[in-house]
């Protein structure tokens, strides 16, 4: 699926074969774009019908080779006879369902159960998610953080190649820009206002967001200034990273923030609120502001927009710190929770 846990599983699959292990994905139709190497597809019932029969019934058992089964969100399959890792990436639908549906609310809150029944191991991004969990009750022997990585591209970068991929956009400098889904547990109203509020002075500035509509009614993006690119290519996003003023996750709750390492591994500045492992993943590099204060928003992206010194500062302390972040480094880490998982198994 398009989002972070997408990225995830396909850059986890990648790197986990340079930490020892032979992956086998699976998932019920046809080989998800991204994902290469050994590939089971589990046939009938698929999407949202397989969830429920895993949730309910815990049934089909998972049908393909392998030691453990790494279930990568809080869909959770029956393992069969196999220990079962399970990650947790948050816990925003406990601490705020209503950024969910209560649909969405319901599965994950079932998948956690599963996962604190059965899993013989659990992995979470962050320290701030190990912590959650154990406030859950969790095993602190089971809880296992491994850190996401940040993907930079094969090849250097074309500078031409990427102005021509934002030119055809229709985006150009000055601009912030928002990765991530539409959906409300990313603070993009606040985000709008404090553009809205930043182009009094700077009525060039733009706000360029960069992802898929995720659920719930959309807020107005047609303000000037504004540009929704829905999801965008791996070039595309490289270059929109390089040429901001910032990037802005003002996001009520996180698991991760992918996108706050991506920018820092490429020298753009970040802004985050102060919500959940923002202000862990940006390690001091970022600006972190009060969750749901769009005039703190744009006050510290103001200051951003007016002193390129500042802007330098905070690339250069961003770049530092996103060299902590590899995916060799979670791969490693979740072959240690795989063996865990073995060991408790036997």
């Amino acid at each position: 699926m398009p989002g972070g846990i997408g990225r995830y599983v396909r850059h986890l699959v990648a790197a986990l074969p340079g930490a020892g292990v032979a992956p086998v994905a699976f998932a019920a139709g046809a080989r998800p774009e991204g994902i290469d190497g050994c590939y089971v597809d589990l046939g009938r019932p698929t999407g949202a019908l397989r969830y429920e029969a895993w949730h309910r019934l815990r049934r089909p058992v998972v049908r393909a080779p392998g030691d453990v089964v790494h279930a990568a969100s809080l869909a959770v399959p029956p393992p069969g006879p196999r220990p079962l890792v399970v990650t947790v990436h948050d816990l925003v639908f406990l601490r705020q369902p209503a950024l969910l549906t209560a649909r969405g609310a319901a599965f994950h809150r079932r998948g956690l159960e599963l996962a604190r029944l059965e899993a013989s191991a659990v992995i979470v991004p962050t320290a701030f998610g190990r912590d959650d969990l154990l406030d859950e009750g969790f095993d602190p022997a089971l809880v296992h953080v491994a850190h996401h990585g940040v993907a930079l591209p094969a090849s250097p970068a074309d500078p031409d190649a990427e102005n021509a991929s934002l030119t055809r956009r229709g985006v150009r400098p000055p601009f912030v820009l928002f990765v991530g889904t539409i959906e409300p547990r990313k603070g993009v109203p606040e985000l709008l206002a404090a553009h809205a509020a930043l182009r009094v002075e700077h009525p060039e500035l733009d706000l360029v967001l960069a992802g898929p509509a995720g659920w719930g009614p959309a807020p107005e993006l047609s303000a000037p200034g504004v540009r929704w690119l829905g999801g965008v290519d791996d070039l595309t996003l490289d270059a929109l990273y390089r040429a901001a003023v910032a990037l802005a996750l003002p996001s009520r709750y996180e698991g991760f923030g992918l996108p706050v390492a991506e920018a820092m591994a490429r020298s753009c500045p970040v802004v985050v609120s102060d919500a959940a492992c923002l202000p862990e993943v940006a390690g001091g590099a970022g600006m972190v502001v009060a969750t749901g204060d769009a005039d703190a928003l744009a006050g510290a992206l103001g200051g951003l927009l007016a002193d390129r010194d500042r802007r330098d500062e905070r690339a250069a302390a961003g770049r530092a710190r996103a060299a902590s972040f590899t995916w060799a480094a979670s791969a490693a880490a979740h072959a240690r929770a795989y063996g865990a998982a073995l060991e408790a198994g036997r």
